[in-house]
């Protein structure tokens, strides 16, 4: 529902299919009515890894990082300075690690579908991989990679910090 809201514009401007939906209410009936309660999973298939990778790469580079930091005594073991390094770089490798999931699960979800809930464009997560690869290049899997650190990266630091402050309570 987020991303047929989000990708919804004027036809003057659209990128991609439009769905046209009035309202978050209208959007669920509609895909609801059109595909049933599968319909309005489609797309699952890159958000779940994109959550398991996310989440492993920030706790896992989090820790690194800190001690890395302190280890070359540019900040002093349990110093907030050595938390907030450690999760500006964790910040950067969750969105180096996320945003190839991102674009999967994007592409998924705002693709057109046939009456039968079947994507017209991709036959699910592993042929979206390998036709952006083919079509776009590598690259093709981090459009958008700014955005998603504008977004990731702060999101990180904050609540890597919080956390780390409060498992020391």
């Amino acid at each position: 529902v987020k991303t047929h809201l989000q990708a919804q514009t004027l036809s003057a401007m659209a990128a991609g299919h439009q769905h046209n939906h009035e309202s978050i209410s209208s959007a669920f009936r509609s895909i609801y009515q059109q595909h049933g309660v599968v319909g309005l999973w489609r797309g699952v298939t890159g958000a779940v890894p994109r959550v398991a990778v996310g989440s492993a790469v920030q706790l896992a580079t989090f820790a690194s990082a800190k001690d890395w930091v302190c280890e070359r005594q540019w900040f002093r073991k349990g110093s907030w300075a050595a938390v907030l390094a450690g999760g500006m770089v964790s910040g950067v490798a969750v969105a180096v690690t996320m945003t190839p999931f991102d674009v999967i699960s994007t592409r998924l979800y705002n693709q057109p579908v046939d009456a039968d809930g079947t994507g017209k464009l991709y036959r699910g997560f592993l042929d979206c991989i390998l036709q952006i690869s083919s079509k776009e290049g590598l690259l093709g899997l981090y459009k958008g990679i700014g955005a998603v650190y504008l977004r990731l990266g702060p999101h990180t630091v904050l609540s890597l910090f919080f956390w780390d402050k409060l498992r020391n309570m």
